[in-house]
Parts: C-alpha cells; structure tokens; sequence
C-alpha cells in the first residue's frame, strides 16, 4: 500500500513538472492593461485633450503598479536575473529622466501661468497699461520651454522609442521582460502626447514660431473648442495684443483653467513618477540577489 501511495505521488510530480507553466494572474492583467492602453492611443484623435491625457495617466499607474506586484513574484524574478534586468535598470533611469523633463516644463508653465493672471487680477481695470511687457515675459517662457521640449525630451524620448523597439523584438521568449519592455514603451507613447499637448498647437510644433498664432485665429477650420488649454491662452493673448480690451476677461478665464489643467497634470505625472521610482527599487532589489 504504502508502495502504491509512493508511486502515486511521484506519478503526480512527473505529470505537474511535465505540463506547461500557467501565467500568473498578474503577468495575464498586465497584457490587459497594456492593450487597453493600446488601444486608447490608437483611439485617440490628432488634438488631444486634457482629459484624455488624465485618464491615460490612471491608466498607466494601474499598469504599473500590477507590474510592481508581478515583480515580486519569485518566477518573476528569476527570469529577470542577468542581462535583463541590467537592461531593464537603464531603462527605468532613463524614463525617469524624461519624466523629470515634463515635471519641469509643467512646474515652469504653472509659475508662468500664475504671474499673468495675478498682474492682470491686480490691475483688471488698467489691464493694458504694462500688459504687453508682462504678455512679452509669457511668450518668452513658453518659447524656452518649448525649446527644450523639443530640443531635449522628444529628442531624448524617440531615441529611446527606436532602442525599445529594437529590443522588444528579441524579448519574446522571456514573457516577464517583454510586459515591462512593452510598458515602457507605451509609457513613453504617453509621455510623448503629453509633451505635445504641452507645446501647443500642430502649426506651432510644424514651425516653432508664436507669429503662426495670426493664422491660427484667422483660420475658419479651427474653433476655440478644438484647441486645448494652452492653445486658448496663445489665442487670447493674441487678440488682446490686436488692442481689443474686451479679451481681458476671456483671458482670465483661460488661464485659470489653464492653471488648473496644469495642476491636474502635475498631479497624474508625480503620482506615476512615485510609482516608476517604486518599480526601479524593486529592480534593484532583483539585481542585488
């Protein structure tokens, strides 16, 4: 009897070592949560808004904290032993850079944002006396910050894209390395809209310039609803320098809702930042076993 019962058991370890490993419920949500993102880019219209942007942000927090939860997974982490995750810890610096980049643009276009709309709270009756100088210093911020969106982050951020490409297509066979190399791709698809959004209108990332706003205002096919919260601040700011008082108060009501898009970012971008700095401690973690 006690044969039989040995021989049962063993019997079972053979079979349970034979079969195939089942991915692990955080490996299989991950893959969701990746197409989901997926396929809200392919969804996602030329002008993106700030809500979608915002929702795109939830969207890859939930993603990576289920990959912070696969990466305590001890199958996780034996995959991940060796080369990927050496990999993997360059990849992770590297998107912290870029964060580090629009957490800077965002932080600079609040402040920017602030003291325009606190001169003009100051002297709302007197608005146009001065307001060109301080309208002068605006264009002059976001002239510098949109140098070194696409001077710095993009530049950096598509250099990035292109190596993660390169690398997704020799990951297949490690399931564990290809969901963080494809959320990290997806992420900087992401980050890519948002520094976009940032920027401004398609016609200003075209050609760089702030005279392009005359044809942005004098253009029947682009209505005020179409442009996102920067590009209705740019607008105001034009047709208030045309001499037409009448702006003040459209101006102001742009810029507090500009200020508040801006604060909803920075919101969704630091709590995404935490959640990557996270994910890079549990790497490091795997890499000092």
């Amino acid at each position: 009897m006690a044969v039989l019962e040995t021989n049962a058991k063993i019997s079972l370890h053979l079979r349970n070592n034979s079969l195939p490993s089942a991915q692990h419920p955080f490996g299989s949500q991950c893959e969701e949560l990746c197409q989901r993102l997926k396929d809200s880019e392919s969804e996602a219209t030329s002008c993106s808004s700030s809500s979608s942007i915002n929702k795109n942000l939830d969207g890859l927090q939930d993603l990576h904290e289920c990959i912070h939860n696969l990466l305590q997974l001890p199958t996780s982490q034996q995959a991940l032993a060796g080369e990927c995750i050496n990999e993997l810890l360059g990849g992770s610096l590297r998107l912290l850079d870029i964060f580090s980049m629009v957490q800077d643009c965002l932080v600079q276009s609040r402040e920017t944002v602030c003291e325009l709309e606190s001169f003009i709270r100051r002297r709302r009756s007197k608005a146009e006396n001065g307001i060109s100088i301080e309208v002068g210093k605006y264009i002059a911020s976001r002239k510098q910050i949109k140098k070194a969106i696409i001077q710095k982050a993009l530049t950096n951020l598509k250099g990035f894209k292109k190596d993660l490409t390169v690398a997704s297509s020799s990951s297949k066979d490690n399931k564990a390395f290809a969901i963080l190399k494809e959320a990290e791709l997806i992420t900087l698809n992401s980050l890519e809209s948002l520094l976009l959004f940032i920027n401004g209108s398609k016609e200003q990332q075209s050609q760089g310039k702030w005279k392009v706003i005359p044809k942005l205002m004098n253009s029947s096919r682009v209505e005020p609803c179409d442009r996102n919260e920067f590009e209705k601040v740019d607008a105001a700011l034009k047709t208030l320098m045309n001499h037409k008082s009448s702006s003040i108060e459209n101006l102001h009501s742009y810029l507090e809702n500009l200020e508040l898009c801006i604060q909803d970012l920075e919101a969704g971008v630091e709590r995404l930042s935490r959640q990557l700095i996270r994910t890079r401690v549990s790497l490091l973690n795997i890499f000092s076993y």
